[in-house]
């Protein structure tokens, strides 16, 4: 029982590991993008008052006012939300999904199982990262060259203003339950394909990088479109407040609340409005969540054999030990 537990914990920690690293790295070479669809989308103003009337908009305010590396702003703390959740996100899809097998002793996963066992880890995740979750989107959000540092942003107000949109990032589990579980079936339906081809002399262990990135790019896509209106209320919700010091001066502090997000974007841009930077989002979170789980299929193999020979090492240092203390007494 402890060696299958041990095994457990040793596989879930190799893919939270290259998950995770996985995730920084295509954080960090998305994230000019992710900064210009996140002010993109946070804007909610009628139509012909509108600051940015497409993503380029964005581009083209800090390259004209000399602040194009404020595009980066917010980027370490992004990255430090990224590892972080996607490590617990990995650690727990993959704990939990072992512990499924094992207690059912099976090797396949349903569609609806996979669901609740992506959810859960979602959940998870949601909650310990979200006051840095908030803090990243109010960095990217602020005025280019205004943004405040981490610290600052976690301390500017309340406790309670750490976690806003917690609730909506709950609802939004469902987007990475969505994704890892079509990726997860077609990517099995795949090696499964490739295991009849090759016959019973070998077995494939792992995608291709262009397999595994147009898996990514597909699987992202459907979460995409069916949680979207939900994704922009987040962003909204977590935005940081305007920094035009104009309607700073004549406006009150807007509550930031599901209804009145809901509310605002109905009233300020209609129906279509729920949609706003959708193009966007697609063309970020499937690069995003594609370079990522590429990243992921093809140094997985990589970390599964550091962490074993760092196994081994502890292993016998600890039996080298013991010998030492056996022939001092």
């Amino acid at each position: 029982m402890s060696s299958s537990s041990s095994s457990i914990d040793l596989e879930s920690i190799s893919e939270a590991t290259s998950g995770a690293i996985g995730a920084i790295l295509s954080t960090t070479i998305l994230y000019p993008l992710d900064t210009c669809k996140a002010k993109f989308q946070a804007e909610v103003r009628s139509i012909g008052r509108q600051k940015y009337k497409k993503l380029s908009d964005v581009l083209w305010e800090a390259v004209s006012t000399g602040r194009i590396m404020s595009l980066y702003q917010g980027l370490g703390t992004k990255n430090l939300q990224s590892f972080i959740a996607q490590f617990v996100y990995f650690y727990g899809y993959s704990y939990f999904k072992r512990l499924y097998q094992i207690k059912y002793n099976t090797k396949s996963i349903g569609t609806k199982a996979n669901l609740i066992l992506a959810a859960s880890a979602g959940a998870c995740t949601a909650i310990i990262t979200q006051p840095l979750d908030t803090a990243s989107s109010r960095m990217q959000t602020s005025a280019f060259g205004r943004s405040k540092g981490l610290w600052a942003m976690l301390t500017e107000g309340s406790w309670s203003e750490a976690f806003d949109g917690l609730g909506i990032s709950l609802l939004l589990t469902s987007n990475p339950a969505i994704q890892y579980t079509v990726f997860d079936q077609l990517k099995q339906k795949l090696l499964d394909q490739k295991l009849k081809k090759a016959g019973s002399g070998s077995s494939p262990e792992s995608l291709s990088a262009f397999s595994a990135f147009l898996l990514g790019a597909f699987s992202k896509s459907i979460a995409t479109v069916l949680t979207y209106p939900a994704i922009r209320c987040k962003v909204m919700i977590q935005a940081a407040d305007s920094s035009d010091e104009e309607t700073k001066e004549n406006k009150k502090k807007p509550s930031k609340t599901i209804s009145s997000v809901l509310s605002a974007i109905w009233k300020q841009e209609g129906i279509f409005g729920f949609f706003k930077g959708l193009h966007a989002q697609i063309l970020k979170t499937v690069l995003s969540s594609a370079l990522l789980l590429m990243i992921k299929e093809k140094i997985a193999a990589t970390t599964w054999v550091l962490i074993l020979a760092v196994r081994s090492y502890v292993v016998v240092t600890k039996g080298r030990l013991k010998g030492s203390v056996k022939r001092l007494e």
